[in-house]
C-alpha cells in the first residue's frame, strides 16, 4: 500500500516546528528518522494530512557534556551515538546498546528521539533511559518542560507527549566512573527487535552491590524498572543465588504478548537469562 496524500513541511527551527503542529493540530504528525512512522502511513495505520520534518533542524542535533550531565539532542542518530568519543568515554552503555539496534542502514537514519517518542515497547532506548535516570525536554506551545523518563513511558505507543510538543532533549547524569554497566539483547536475526533484553547499571564495593538499576525490553506493553530485584541485590553479596533470586523477581513483573518470537512463558523465561546475563557482565566491568 502507499500513504494517503499529505503536504510536507521541513521547518528549520523548533519554534516553526511547533508553529506549524499548533496550526494543523490533530491533522500533523512529527517525522524524526521516519522508521516507525512511515510503515505506518504505508499500511493507513497512521494518515496525516501534514507531515512536520524534523530534519533540517541543526539545534535537534549533538552531544555535549554540561555540569556533570549529557545533553543528546533528539535528532542525534544511532551512528551518532556509537562514534560521539564522550558516549564512549561517559555513558558506553548508550553506545553497546546503539551497536544492537537493528542494522547499519536503520542506524544511519533512526534517532534517538524518535525510539523514545514512539512509545514502542519493542524500542531498546527506553529501558536504557530508565537505568539511567534520564529526562527529557519537551517544548510545545504551551511552554517548555522536563519529564523523568520513569514518568513518561506510560503504556503500549502512550506517552506523556501532549498534543503539539516535541522532544527536543535528552539529559542524562553521567554515571559514576567504575560503574560496570550491560545491555543484553535476545533477538532472532539481525535487525529485528528483542525477545527480550535487559539493561542494567551496576556499583560494587568489593564483592557487594552498592547501587544497581535493572530495566526490561519486550516483555510488557512499556519497558519495565525491575525495582523489586534492584532492592533484592543491593547491599547483598552478588553470586549465583542473589542472580538467580534477581531475575526470578524480574520475571514476575513480565507480561509478554505472544508472536511469532515466541510465547509468554518462553519470552519471560528469556527475560530473566537476559537480566543474570546482563549481571555478570556489568559485575566484569564494574570496578570494585
Amino acid at each position: 500500500m502507499i500513504p494517503r496524500e499529505f503536504e510536507y513541511h521541513a521547518p528549520g527551527s523548533v519554534s516553526d516546528a511547533i508553529g506549524l503542529l499548533e496550526r494543523f493540530g490533530d491533522e500533523a504528525k512529527v517525522l524524526a528518522g521516519g522508521h516507525s512512522l512511515l510503515p505506518m502511513m504505508k499500511m493507513r495505520f497512521a494518515a496525516p494530512s501534514h507531515l512536520v520534518d524534523l530534519g533540517r533542524i541543526a539545534e535537534l542535533r549533538g552531544i555535549r557534556e554540561e555540569r556533570g550531565t549529557l545533553v543528546i539532542g533528539a535528532m542525534t542518530t544511532e551512528n551518532d551515538l556509537i562514534w560521539s568519543k564522550a558516549l564512549q568515554e561517559k555513558c558506553p552503555l548508550l553506545v553497546e546498546a546503539a551497536r544492537q539496534i537493528s542494522d547499519p542502514q536503520v542506524r544511519y537514519k533512526g534517532t534517538l528521539g524518535g525510539d523514545i517518542s514512539h512509545g514502542d515497547p519493542g524500542n531498546d532506548h527506553p529501558a536504557l533511559m530508565l537505568v539511567l535516570n534520564a529526562s527529557f525536554v519537551l517544548k510545545g506551545y504551551a511552554g517548555e518542560r522536563t519529564v523523568p523518563a520513569g514518568e513518561f513511558f506510560r503504556g503500549l505507543y502512550e506517552t506523556a507527549l501532549a498534543p503539539g510538543e516535541i522532544l527536543t532533549s535528552i539529559r542524562i547524569p553521567i554515571p559514576m566512573a567504575g560503574t560496570g554497566y550491560c545491555y543484553a539483547k535476545l533477538k532472532r536475526k539481525t535487525g529485528d527487535f528483542a525477545t527480550a533484553a535487559a539493561a542494567v547499571l551496576l556499583r560494587m564495593k568489593g564483592d557487594t552491590v552498592q547501587e544497581v538499576a535493572i530495566a526490561l525490553t519486550n516483555v510488557a506493553p512499556t519497558a519495565l524498572r525491575a525495582k523489586l530485584s534492584e532492592s533484592a541485590l543491593k547491599g547483598k553479596v552478588l553470586d549465583d543465588a542473589s542472580m538467580n533470586e534477581a531475575a526470578r523477581l524480574a520475571m514476575g513483573i513480565c507480561e509478554p504478548a505472544a508472536d511469532q518470537r515466541g510465547d509468554a512463558e518462553y519470552k519471560t523465561a528469556m527475560a530473566g537469562e537476559m537480566v543474570q546475563k546482563a549481571l555478570r557482565t556489568a559485575y566484569s566491568r564494574a570496578a570494585r
